[in-house]
């Protein structure tokens, strides 16, 4: 994914490039102007005392583009930025980053609408997959899936905590037939796979242990679940 901020095409090399627009007193770029950085870039828009502040529009050479607000340079506020790989995140901006309530559409058309923090995925937040509909909705940390959350899937969901991504701990499988399969999730001795030279490819393996069948109930702590039964499906974890 194009997890990436412009920060990596947002370089004026040092000069302030050519300018057309409104200048204050002291000469400075102020009110509204365009502006062709010496990197090929362009911007469109207000600037304060030199600085780009307020409503603008700035487009990378290498094909990004940002729309929305700045603040001292820097995108600050609503905007929507366009990434070369067809991707692009609507949202809120604080210093150059992601950051509060956005929506990312990725290359492949699956979604995250949530909460972020220094341009990763954090707090709380939705998945969408596009080709399968399945959804990731709960809490997220640094870019993972983190704590309670909730897998649902076309005919059942998944409830329970998460660690690195994957279920962990107690949980349960609800299904639209009317029932629920409480259980756990817990993690096999990491097989070990060959690999060049001196590495070693580590794979973690999830075992779902189900402990009892009942009609549909609140979503509560399944530490006290007992009895049998047998997993009816699984689902996806991986996110992009």
């Amino acid at each position: 994914m194009s997890d990436v901020g412009s920060e990596e095409f947002d370089e004026e090399q040092g000069s302030l490039g050519e300018y057309e627009g409104d200048r204050n007193e002291a000469g400075e770029r102020h009110g509204h102007g365009k502006a062709v950085l010496p990197s090929g870039d362009t911007y469109q828009g207000a600037y304060e005392n030199g600085k780009r502040s307020g409503q603008g529009t700035y487009k990378f050479k290498k094909g990004a583009r940002y729309i929305g607000e700045w603040y001292m340079n820097l995108k600050h506020g609503q905007g929507l930025f366009y990434y070369p790989d067809g991707s692009k995140y609507e949202g809120s901006w604080v210093d150059d980053q992601r950051q509060g309530h956005g929506v990312y559409t990725y290359p492949n058309g699956d979604t995250y609408d949530g909460e972020w923090l220094h341009h990763q995925r954090h707090g709380q937040g939705t998945y969408t997959h596009h080709e399968t509909g399945s959804q990731y909705m709960g809490t997220w940390v640094m870019g993972k899936m983190e704590s309670a959350g909730e897998l649902i899937h076309l005919n059942h969901r998944y409830q329970g905590n998460f660690v690195n991504n994957n279920p962990s701990g107690p949980g349960k499988y609800v299904f639209d037939i009317g029932c629920e399969q409480h259980g756990e999730y817990f993690q096999l001795e990491p097989d070990k796979g060959e690999a060049e030279e001196d590495e070693t490819v580590v794979t973690t393996t999830l075992k779902w242990k189900p402990k009892a069948v009942t009609g549909l109930s609140v979503w509560t702590d399944e530490k006290d679940s007992a009895s049998s039964g047998a997993p009816l499906s699984s689902p996806e974890y991986q996110t992009h």
